[in-house]
């Protein structure tokens, strides 16, 4: 309970001031624990931070040393109209062809009319025949035209789009409704519209309302080898021919002029996508040395005296810290199958980072890409190994270390908490201690005052 007090009524002396100061002395281990706590924290954070920089190491590794990685493919075309891309199930080739025709979807329109509701009948009914054959009989609210093209817009299988279109002016304008496929093909992307159920038009009474054609559906078709004796059609509903080549997809969207050169479609392997995967293993194994040699520097600081401070890092000292770097230092930079990693570009600098030569994977793929794979892979193999180790999220060594010193931050929490309590009582009992002298002092006071009365009564009897 908190008690209020005026220091030094009796004894003059400021009690407040005096117990802080021998609080602060009693308190001084729990200073030394708090910023052994602080210190703590701040070595948890930074191996926390290495650790992810480890995890993201190991991913990258792996990705490199797995095989698929390796099937990095490019497909280029000879004309801006014509697009490719390639899987890793790709093969180097080429293949030139002509595109005769582009698919397209069907556009039709209804006769003119007036907003009326007369378009779509009482009850107001729509049915729409897909190219599969599939009647979708859809009920506008009402007739309106806006209705009628909202309800096929909202259908969601339907695979038509409606809108309106007005005509002429004046005091009653005339309106034709414009109907797209979303599907293209001659016989996937056509459709008819009616005004009717779907019954209706299975029997014939339904009356269509798509009068008029602006663009009827067609398929994309190119020509293979023209001009050859293996001159050979290809026709399909998408303007997107999956497969054309292994692994590679063409899309077209123009067709060949006739005093244009065919298309050509060639495929090799990606140099560039394959030199990525040597700099991003290079640069993510840099990222984790450079980090725990900038946290293991030492600092030396002048101070105003003239004398010198050293300051060592966070990983000063730490040797499993130290181990994690020359674990990967020997893993990026052994050889492998008797071949040094600079023969896919990666070399070790005197500062403990590493280099990718770019010029130097090209030039060394070109000549032996299977070589090159294999130095690389394995580099990256062995990267894999020993970062998934040490950041393993269940039995990796950092991973242990972080629990263990956030073990001890806790610990010393606990402890810190301890010393709270300890102190509270320690003043508390200063507290009493003072108040009581000032108790015991007021008490000599009142006595002395008594005294000092009864010796003058004495005197002045005395002296009568």
């Amino acid at each position: 309970m908190a008690t209020l007090g005026i220091d030094g009524l009796v004894s003059g002396l400021d009690t407040t001031t005096l117990i802080n100061q021998l609080m602060q002395i009693e308190a001084g281990p729990q200073t030394q624990l708090k910023a052994k706590q602080s210190t703590t924290k701040s070595f948890v954070s930074a191996l926390q931070s290495l650790n992810v920089r480890v995890a993201s190491l190991a991913e990258m590794a792996a990705k490199v040393a797995k095989p698929e990685s390796w099937q990095a493919w490019k497909a280029t075309s000879s004309s801006t109209s014509v697009t490719a891309s390639a899987s890793g199930s790709a093969q180097a080739g080429s293949l030139s062809f002509t595109v005769d025709s582009v698919a397209s979807t069907q556009v039709t329109l209804t006769d003119v009319v007036a907003d009326d509701g007369a378009l779509a009948g009482i009850p107001p009914q729509i049915t729409v025949r897909t190219g599969a054959g599939a009647l979708v009989t859809i009920q506008p609210t009402s007739g309106s035209l806006a209705d009628v093209t909202k309800a096929l817009n909202d259908a969601a299988d339907v695979g038509v789009k409606a809108t309106v279109v007005r005509v002429t002016n004046g005091e009653t304008p005339l309106y034709r409704i414009q109907f797209t496929g979303t599907t293209t093909g001659e016989t996937d992307g056509a459709f008819e519209v009616f005004r009717g159920d779907a019954a209706a038009v299975e029997v014939g009474t339904a009356t269509r309302i798509d009068t008029a054609t602006v663009r009827a559906s067609s398929d994309a078709q190119l020509t293979l080898w023209k001009g050859t004796d293996a001159q050979q059609v290809y026709t399909q509903p998408s303007n997107t021919f999956t497969g054309l080549m292994t692994g590679v997809d063409v899309t077209v969207s123009k067709v060949t002029a006739a005093d244009e050169a065919p298309t050509t479609i060639t495929v090799a392997q990606d140099t560039d996508a394959l030199k990525k995967l040597g700099s991003d293993l290079v640069n993510s194994l840099n990222v984790v040395l450079s980090e725990i040699a900038s946290r293991s520097a030492v600092t030396t600081t002048t101070n105003s005296d003239g004398t010198t401070s050293v300051k060592g890092g966070l990983f000063t000292g730490e040797t499993a810290v130290r181990a994690i770097q020359q674990q990967l230092s020997e893993a990026a930079s052994y050889p492998v199958d008797g071949f040094s990693p600079s023969v896919a570009g990666i070399t070790l600098k005197k500062d403990g980072t590493f280099t990718f030569d770019e010029a130097a994977f090209t030039k060394a793929f070109a000549d032996d890409p299977a070589k090159v794979q294999t130095v690389l892979a394995g580099v990256a193999e062995r990267v894999a190994e020993v970062a998934t180790d040490v950041s393993d999220k269940y039995e990796g060594s950092l991973t242990l270390k972080i629990q263990g010193q956030e073990g001890l931050v806790k610990d010393m929490g606990t402890r810190i908490e301890d010393w709270d309590r300890r102190l509270a009582v320690r003043k508390e009992g200063l507290q009493r201690t003072y108040a009581a002298l000032e108790v015991t002092m007021s008490n000599l006071t009142s006595q002395s005052n008594w005294l000092a009365g009864q010796l003058e009564t004495l005197n002045a009897n005395w002296s009568s």
